[in-house]
């Protein structure tokens, strides 16, 4: 058994990322992420690969990640092409702008499902046997930050609802799975207002958010539970009702 990770180096903090590749490993499960900044806070993939290694799940990863990306944006990434068109992949993790899933149904239709089933596409075509895992994020801690006129997204809840629907119609359409992290989000929220999930711009991920998100994404691909691993500044307390809710959002 090996344990490989193949990391990012993030320039800023909403800017692009490189991908650092290190070596191959044939024997552990590859996972391809794409996605922002949602997913390379506080390094959610070297989360999930960590507490994947302690439940003796060995695991490779390779990241197509850069700040404010939307799937249509990654499309323009020819390393992205590159990995997909290499073939091999058990899961690709994919997760599109953080406002955008909560606009209108033709923007939606118009802007997001026909790159998401591009990029669907690619993954299956070369790696018949892979599957999708759509990363579904959490509202803006009061509504979306972008102020757009859609009276549907301008409170956290119907931004949720919006995002909710999105990602699963996403994964629904294209034969995909939901890593439903936007619905333990909302739990978190509504049964334990006291655990903070925002930084202070009041969207991306404090580390109990990414947290969350890890332990969400882990359930999904794996499938069961598992042995989590808190973040060392973590209490054991919040620790364990983020594994709570992330488990029972994923049953």
């Amino acid at each position: 058994m090996c344990f490989l990770s193949i990391g990012i180096l993030v320039r800023a903090q909403n800017e692009s990322s490189e991908i650092k590749i290190n070596h191959e490993c044939p024997d552990s499960v590859r996972i391809l992420w794409i996605g922002n900044s949602f997913t390379f806070f506080n390094d959610v993939p070297k989360m999930v690969e960590d507490m994947a290694k302690l439940n003796k799940i060995p695991v490779s990863t390779t990241r197509i990640l850069k700040g404010g990306e939307s799937f249509k944006g990654h499309l323009q990434n020819p390393e992205l092409i590159r990995q997909l068109e290499k073939g091999g992949w058990d899961y690709v993790v994919m997760q599109e702008f953080s406002s955008t899933p909560a606009y209108s149904t033709k923007f939606i239709a118009e802007n997001i499902f026909p790159y998401a089933a591009e990029i669907d596409s690619l993954a299956k075509k070369y790696s018949p046997e892979v599957e999708t895992i759509y990363y579904m994020t959490w509202g803006h801690k009061n509504g979306n930050i972008r102020q757009t006129d859609y009276p549907l997204d301008d409170t956290y809840d119907l931004m949720q609802d919006r995002i909710i629907t999105t990602y699963i119609d996403l994964a629904y359409e294209n034969g995909g799975t939901v890593a439903p992290v936007g619905i333990a989000w909302r739990n978190i929220r509504d049964k334990y207002p006291e655990i903070e999930l925002y930084i202070d711009d009041n969207f991306h991920p404090s580390l109990e958010g990414s947290y969350l998100a890890a332990l969400t994404l882990l359930g999904t691909i794996i499938k069961s539970e598992f042995i989590p691993i808190p973040p060392n500044s973590m209490d054991e307390e919040t620790a364990v009702i983020l594994y709570k809710e992330a488990i029972n959002a994923i049953k």
